[in-house]
Formats: structure tokens, sequence, C-alpha cells
């Protein structure tokens, strides 16, 4: 599997406690991050108004790119 490399920022104190919890884990700060972005992706696939948004979105996406193409 491919992998991108991602920069992100937070408060110091967030940061912090992310670096504690990876400790106390046993595992990497990017690991607790995977962990996190992991949840909260099953957490929104299972949000039927969210979904519905995406699909929306994703639908007038798809609108504009077919004009664009003509």
């Amino acid at each position: 599997m491919s992998k991108k490399v991602t920069t992100v920022r937070m408060p110091q104190e967030l940061a912090d406690t992310v670096d504690a919890v990876a400790r106390g884990r046993g595992v990497s700060v990017n690991t607790v991050v995977l962990d996190a972005l992991t949840a909260e992706i099953e957490r929104v696939r299972k949000d039927k108004e969210f979904m519905a948004r995406l699909r929306d979105m994703t639908e007038r996406d798809k609108e504009i790119l077919d004009r664009l193409a003509q």
C-alpha cells in the first residue's frame, strides 16, 4: 500500500496529550492519529445525514465535471 505524508498542525497542549497517549499505549503518535482518523471515518459512515450530504456534493461535482468535459 502506498503512503502519503501529511503535516498536521495542532495546539501544543493537544500534541502533548497525543504524545502521552502514544507513550502510554506503547505505540507511535502516528498510530494514535491513524486510529483516531479511522474511528472518525467509521463514525461518519454511520451518520445518515452526513452520507446524504456527501452524496449530494458528489452528484453536484459530477455534474460540474460533466459540463466541463463538453
